[in-house]
Formats: C-alpha cells, structure tokens, sequence
C-alpha cells in the first residue's frame, strides 16, 4: 500500500497541471480535443516512466558535474524512441482526411525533452530513489498528467466543437473560442479552480 501513493499521487495531491503547475506548454498547445490531450499525455508518460527507471539505475555511477546534461541524453534517447514509434502507427490521416494524431502533436513530441515535469522528477525524485518508487513514480506522475490534458481536451472539444474524441453530437459550431488559444487558458483556470475546490473539501473529510 505504501508504494500505492506513488501511482495515485499525481491525479490530485501532486498533479502537474492543476496543482505544481508544470508543462504547462503542451497543455495549452495541444488539448484543442480529447484525443490531442491523450496522445500528449501518454506520450510524456512513456518518456517519464521509461527516463526515470534508468536515471534510478545509472544516477550513481553518473558524476555530479555531468549529472543534468546527462539526464537530458536519456531523456531525449526515450523521446527519440517514442518520437519514431508515434511516426509509424499514429501518422494515418482520419476518414475524412483529417490530420492525424502525430500531425497535430507535431513539434510538442519532440519538446517533451525540455519538459520540466520529466526532468523535474528525474531530478527531484527520480536520482535519489530506488528502481521500483521510480517506476510507480513516474507512471503515477505521467497518468496524472494524461489525465489532466484529456480533461482539458474534453471541456474545450465540448463546447468548441460540439464533439467528443472526435465523435460530432451537437450540429453546428459551438463556442470556438475554447478551440483557440484564450479558451484554453480560461477552460484550465476555471478547472484549476475546481481542482483546488475539490483537494479542499477532501482535506477536510
């Protein structure tokens, strides 16, 4: 039970998104809808689950003096990685020649090098801590971090398209100034704010 925190840790106690507020550059650029915010976030949990298993394993051999721009290399060998793999299964156009997943993510994929949540926690957490609490850590920490985007996506996909995961039920436009820039940052203040909310009334019960 005691390592069960590490997983369930980053939805709410110490989500990236709604409560440090870390990455928030992807967040913003890449959940105009559900599936965007998915794939973004699953992405980073690869990188960040993988990334924090090796640092855990090679932190101590690694000298203090290179220890950063050595985290980075093994962080950008994951993404590289995640990069190609997400070029061969996830670039098919949709149906009706929408552009695909890998498309839309575009340059987001690759700057999941320079994201502070990974390198943060690889720093952070990651470099003092044994293989196993790493694992769990960075699942949790990168499930939290899907989940925060796949919200974001869903509530601006909702009322600026009128869609879910891309699915249209509502005919006609809805309010696209959710699928654009300033919707983004009003949707994630206004979930933020339901978040702290939330945290508040479960510490009090």
């Amino acid at each position: 039970m005691s390592q069960l925190k590490h997983v369930t840790k980053g939805f709410l106690k110490e989500n990236p998104t709604f409560v440090l507020f870390l990455g928030l550059c992807p967040t913003l650029g890449t959940t105009g809808s559900a599936i965007n915010g998915l794939g973004m976030g699953l992405a980073t949990t690869a990188v960040l689950t993988l990334s924090n298993v090796f640092i855990a394993l090679f932190s101590k051999y690694i000298p203090d003096k290179v220890r950063i721009p050595s985290f980075i290399v093994i962080i950008a060998s994951f993404v590289t990685i995640v990069d190609l793999l997400m070029s061969a299964y996830t670039n098919t156009p949709g149906p009706h020649g929408e552009p695909s997943l890998y498309d839309n993510l575009g340059i987001f994929i690759p700057l999941i090098v320079v994201n502070c949540i990974v390198l943060g926690r690889a720093e952070a957490f990651a470099a003092k801590n044994s293989v196993l609490p790493s694992l769990l850590d960075g699942i949790g920490i990168g499930l939290g971090f899907s989940f925060a985007l796949t919200l974001l996506g869903t509530v601006r996909e909702l009322l600026g398209n009128g869609s879910f995961f891309g699915h249209k039920f509502i005919q006609g436009d809805g309010m696209l100034i959710f699928i654009m820039a300033p919707g983004a940052f009003l949707a994630l203040g206004y979930l933020i704010m339901i978040m702290n909310k939330l945290k508040k009334k479960l510490a009090n019960s």
